[in-house]
């Protein structure tokens, strides 16, 4: 009778299954290919409020370079081909989405007759914030109200209300003020003309005092010896403490709205 040699007697069973593990475990993950990345690419450029560099859209979908260059060629000949209204273009260094030029007179007729319509609480909400503390940045804005406001802002763009009338120097933000029109519409002369908003809100000394903390506290140094960021002045303090409005290029209308 043939006995087991020692490493059969000795040796210790292995689970059903585990060479299959094993074997998993050895292989290489696929990377996606053009197709399967090609819808999630759209959802992130249909969100995108600027053109977004190949490079992110690769972090985000967590594909080689060349595949996503591949895929947005693909999206890009793809709706040329089937003669959509908008087009995907690569310009200031990343990627968006463009109506096309044949229908610019239709999109500016459409916009023109929107300014007619009422502004949307949010959008007068977001419009206070602007007039009261511009010059101001985008997310400075969405700060204060608490909700993002890059469809709102693009509105007040649009109505010629809002403006981009400067940079951050320190972050390079776009900065954000009242035009012209604003105060026509307004009848003002000027931003001096605006009444004080500390007696329109219900909580005007909170937030009039959270303010002057904030700015007080930014003024001082740090604990470390360290100057930190001196923060933006507060409209409550004097009837004619709003900043002049500085000139600005004209702004890029979007051709998108929020409601």
């Amino acid at each position: 009778m043939t006995q087991p040699d020692d490493g059969g007697a000795l040796g210790v069973a292995e689970s059903p299954g585990s060479h299959l593990l094993a074997a998993a475990d050895e292989s290489p993950a696929v990377a996606p290919d053009a197709e399967s990345i090609a819808a999630p690419l759209e959802a992130l450029l249909l969100m995108a409020t600027e053109p977004v560099p190949t490079v992110d859209l690769a972090n985000a979908v967590g594909a080689p370079v060349e595949v996503v260059e591949q895929a947005l060629a693909a999206l890009a000949d793809f709706y040329d081909q089937t003669e959509r209204g908008f087009e995907l273009r690569f310009v200031g260094g990343g990627w968006r989405y463009w109506t096309r030029p044949q229908h610019a007179e239709l999109i500016g007729a459409w916009l023109v007759e929107g300014q007619h319509s009422r502004l949307s609480q949010a959008a007068l909400e977001t419009l206070a914030v602007v007039a009261y503390l511009q010059p101001i940045s985008r997310g400075r804005v969405s700060a204060v109200r608490g909700v993002n406001v890059d469809g709102v802002l693009r509105t007040l763009v649009t109505r010629d209300l809002v403006q981009e009338v400067d940079r951050d120097a320190e972050s390079g933000a776009m900065l954000f003020g009242t035009t012209g029109q604003f105060l026509e519409r307004l009848g003002l002369a000027s931003l001096d003309d605006l009444p004080p908003i500390a007696p329109l809100l219900p909580d005007a000394a909170e937030l009039e005092a959270e303010l002057m903390l904030s700015s007080v506290s930014r003024e001082q140094p740090g604990a470390d010896g360290t100057p930190v960021e001196e923060g933006e002045p507060s409209p409550f303090e004097s009837d004619t403490a709003l900043p002049e409005r500085s000139a600005g290029g004209d702004p890029r209308a979007d051709d998108e709205e929020t409601r």
